[in-house]
């Protein structure tokens, strides 16, 4: 893979893997560690990928198995974020969503993520997770009947 490769890669993907990144471990530097880490790993997998959809999938992958890794090492029980990641919101209720979003539990919290801020479908969650589709609509259907219920009737999902 030549530099401009690597490039177009980083430029179609940096956003969505930092963002799942974020979603899964609510601390901007460790998103940005996580980011940058993934995307060295891309570029030293070597293996062609059949498509740009493969390829985003593999990265989602790495993303979530990296956050996983993160949350379980030692590193991560003593650190403090130094940022708030809520305060990319612009109005009250998007920061309530934002609020309530994130005080799901995590396996909850991942696939409303994917769902509703990065567009993927039911399957591709279920790629990217490696859950099947019946667990992401499963959980799906919890995440929003306890956002509902934190949120009250008034936000419609």
């Amino acid at each position: 893979m030549d530099y401009e490769q690597m490039a177009a890669v980083y430029d179609r993907m940096k956003n969505t893997v930092y963002r799942t990144a974020l979603a899964y471990c609510r601390n901007v530097q460790d998103a940005e560690d996580i980011t940058h880490d993934v995307f060295l790993a891309r570029f030293e997998h070597e293996a062609p990928f059949p498509d740009d959809e493969a390829e985003k999938a593999w990265l989602l992958r790495v993303t979530v198995n990296r956050c996983k890794n993160l949350l379980k090492s030692f590193r991560r029980r003593f650190t403090v974020p130094l940022e708030d990641a809520g305060e990319v919101c612009v109005t009250d209720s998007e920061h309530q969503v934002w609020d309530a979003v994130n005080a799901l539990p995590e396996k909850y919290r991942l696939v409303i993520h994917l769902y509703y801020y990065e567009g993927y479908s039911v399957a591709e969650i279920g790629t990217i997770t490696g859950r099947s589709e019946t667990a992401v609509q499963t959980q799906l259907y919890r995440a929003r009947k306890l956002l509902k219920n934190k949120l009250g009737e008034e936000l419609e999902l």
